[in-house]
């Protein structure tokens, strides 16, 4: 069942469309990615969603509720963590994580996320004494107290050192084994292809594709990397008729290639035939990053 339902939203700014007909369903208990570069109407789709923007038409549906017509309703089934968020400069940790909890009638126990999210020691500070990562930790922590069926996370991690993510990513995978159903919004792509069972990657306003992580990594036009430093010069026009290939890059000696598995096969043959040796060679799958960087164009 879809929590989170999408059909043809649009919204424009001054006339110009910033988002130009999104359609997306999120299935209960799922994690839904959301990727796009700067402007490409992400984070528009997102607020219109909880219902912080009014789309100029298009119907949004969140746990069966109009985000904007059931707006005190909706907020008792979805959290949400922005992108940018202030509090009062001086209230504490601890009297902002009680003040909403007494907004929600089955609310989390705020202490146990305080020490989960690593503010345990920090219940006593002030809020404009906070660091910009305690900042994104408190944020998470209130999406989360109301016990929502739905969480929003807009740049979840931003802020965070590479240990406190994955600190967050193991908490997020455990709000999402209990239940909750995920939209995040992320430009982290290794936070998406470890988090997410389905990726929206949008561009100029649309979604331009839609599939798991692996399934957006296989219609990437490189599948397959393949780096080496020949023993000896070898002709690039040799490399460029190669099947398969998507593309070639040579930077200090050293080859780079995007294809596919055939491009694998005729590269070592090529080097066999012309008896070359290829000196740290590196065969590897694309990733999410390739993925979006292709499946987006000049808009990345």
């Amino acid at each position: 069942m879809a929590l989170i339902e999408v059909n043809d939203l649009r919204k424009s700014y001054g006339g110009r469309p910033v988002v130009d007909g999104v359609s997306l369903a999120v299935e209960e208990g799922e994690i839904f990615g959301v990727l796009g570069s700067n402007g490409a109407g992400k984070t528009t789709t997102v607020e219109s969603i909880i219902g912080l923007r009014v789309p100029d038409s298009g119907t949004i549906r969140v746990c069966g509720l109009d985000p904007i017509a059931d707006r005190a309703k909706t907020t008792l089934v979805i959290g949400a963590q922005l992108q940018e968020s202030e509090l009062q400069g001086k209230l504490t940790v601890a009297e902002v994580l009680r003040l909403y909890t007494d907004c929600y009638p089955d609310p989390a126990d705020w202490r146990t996320l305080a020490e989960r999210l690593g503010l345990g020691e920090k219940l006593n500070t002030r809020f404009a004494h906070l660091s910009g990562g305690q900042k994104q930790r408190l944020a998470i922590a209130l999406a989360l107290v109301g016990n929502p069926r739905v969480v929003v996370l807009d740049e979840l991690t931003t802020g965070l050192d590479p240990a406190a993510r994955r600190e967050v990513w193991s908490l997020i995978e455990d709000v999402r084994a209990s239940g909750v159903t995920i939209l995040l919004v992320t430009h982290f792509m290794e936070e998406a292809q470890r988090l997410c069972d389905r990726v929206a990657i949008f561009s100029r306003g649309r979604i331009t594709a839609q599939d798991t992580p692996s399934g957006l990594v296989a219609q990437s036009a490189s599948g397959t990397v393949i780096s080496f430093t020949p023993s000896r010069p070898l002709a690039a026009d040799a490399l460029a008729a190669l099947p398969g290939l998507a593309s070639i890059t040579q930077h200090d000696g050293k080859f780079t290639l995007a294809g596919t598995d055939e491009t694998v096969n005729a590269v070592i043959n090529l080097l066999a035939r012309n008896r070359v040796s290829a000196h740290h060679l590196r065969v590897t799958d694309s990733t999410l990053d390739d993925a979006f960087l292709d499946l987006t164009g000049a808009d990345a």
